[in-house]
């Protein structure tokens, strides 16, 4: 008895439909990358698990994928180690990972390749990557992770250009309802500051960035399971619900952290990055200061960033932030760099959702070949030679079947145009073209063939 294909949870195939969408996405983020002077980068699948753990908090490290050692991997275990539990264990079967993103292996890479580096260093890096968590709608076990990174400049206008790339990048894709909200991890330590828990600040960042899964009393309630005071818990609410444009947000803060140096850092850096995007003559609507937004990752320090696009089922499309000591842990400190990511994945799922997947770009081949016999399509060959060689998508039917079998698999493709060689299209050089949408027929000279599907 054969045995069933099937695949592990939360991992996907993609076929040609999928596969041209989702190039679609790739090939638009590319450009505007590049167009920001970013260069590519790509590094292995496999890291080694020193280079992962502890860059990802207790969750993440959870979450890691862990690779086997090639060869007799439990030759260098004992049972004491087996009895030790699974953490003992580890170490002596698994020395790899698959990488969780695309952030900790760039600083490593950073770091590794320091003195053949330009600074600041701009990269984009798209790849997959692994997390072992529970598959759900737009949380996968493997998916691809669209990142751009500057490292090595404190600058503020890296912030405002993240900005400018994703209101980009949005706009070609025809995105016009999202959000991207903005924070600052200063303004977070200062509203610890502001209502006297600066000892529970990462139970604090842990509570506020589920508000928007569990609503504000349930954060309030967890806050209190944490060790937060009700007075402490009480004096967050309003911090929380401050509304407003930018501006008048802004202003409340400045009030709310007026004896906090930390939430006075992040207010000002705030302020320059808008003030930066005055500059480059930024009118969007779309951005929004959010001061719930904590963004789970312990490595930023800096301004953060999280975007989502409004009424669809998914949760946030893009995300990043600025970090001032990632390749520390690397041995190169006082490098600091900011960046975000796409979510190849979650994008194509709103694109979808919002039927926002243009037609044209299901078209792959462009002409068909048809012919009735040997002789036809071999003179076929030369006709396919020169369509391609005008840079048109076609193919040539490869079998020898009748003409409703080849003008059958030209429907099923979606191909616009077929073009059927007999013996008359063989003597008088005019080929019979026809338009598979309104069934029109004609007969032209391949030049014309040519000129009438390029429009040159």
């Amino acid at each position: 008895m054969s045995q069933k294909p099937s695949l592990p949870k939360g991992m996907r195939d993609f076929g040609p439909l999928q596969m041209a969408r989702r190039n679609y996405i790739l090939d638009t983020i590319k450009k505007v990358f590049q167009k920001f002077g970013f260069m590519p980068l790509e590094t292995p699948a496999m890291e080694n698990l020193s280079t992962l753990t502890g860059k990802y908090g207790d969750e993440g490290d959870q979450l890691l994928f862990k690779v086997l050692n090639s060869g007799d991997f439990l030759s260098k275990s004992s049972v004491t180690d087996f009895e030790s539990g699974s953490k003992s264990m580890l170490s002596k079967v698994s020395e790899k990972g698959l990488k969780y993103d695309l952030t900790v292996p760039f600083a490593r890479y950073v770091v590794m390749n320091q003195n053949d580096i330009t600074f600041p260093f701009k990269r984009y890096q798209i790849q997959p990557v692994w997390r072992a968590d529970r598959p759900q709608r737009g949380r996968y076990r493997e998916f691809y992770q669209c990142d751009a990174d500057v490292v090595g400049t404190d600058s503020l206008i890296c912030e405002a250009e993240i900005v400018l790339m994703i209101t980009e990048v949005f706009e070609q894709l025809k995105f016009t309802d999202y959000s991207i909200k903005i924070n600052h991890r200063a303004i977070l330590t200062g509203m610890a500051e502001a209502i006297g828990a600066e000892d529970k600040a990462s139970d604090l960042f842990v509570a506020i960035d589920k508000l928007d899964k569990i609503g504000l009393e349930k954060v309030c309630e967890e806050l209190l399971q944490r060790g937060l005071d009700q007075s402490s818990v009480d004096a967050l609410k309003p911090l929380l619900s401050i509304e407003g444009s930018f501006e008048q947000k802004i202003e409340q803060l400045t009030q709310h952290l007026n004896n906090s140096e930390s939430g006075k850092k992040g207010i000002e850096e705030l302020q320059q990055i808008n003030a930066h995007l005055d500059s480059f003559g930024f009118t969007d609507k779309n951005i929004e200061l959010d001061t719930t937004l904590a963004r789970g990752l312990s490595y930023y320090t800096g301004a953060i960033f999280e975007v989502k696009v409004n009424n669809v089922s998914i949760g946030s499309v893009s995300g990043g932030g600025r970090y001032d000591n990632l390749t520390g842990v690397f041995g190169l400190s006082g490098t600091s760099g900011v960046g975000f990511s796409f979510g190849i994945d979650r994008i194509y799922d709103c694109l979808e959702e919002l039927n926002l997947f243009e037609e044209v770009m299901l078209n792959f081949t462009e002409v068909l070949i048809t012919h009735f016999d040997e002789q036809t399509q071999r003179y076929g060959l030369s006709i396919l030679k020169a369509l391609r060689d005008a840079g048109i998508k076609s193919e040539i039917y490869p079998d020898q079947a009748k003409l409703k079998k080849q003008f059958g698999y030209a429907d099923k493709k979606g191909i616009p145009y077929t073009i059927t060689i007999g013996s008359e299209e063989m003597n008088s050089g005019l080929l019979s073209l026809k338009n598979m949408a309104d069934g029109q027929q004609e007969k032209l000279s391949i030049q014309q063939i040519i000129t009438k599907i390029t429009g040159q």
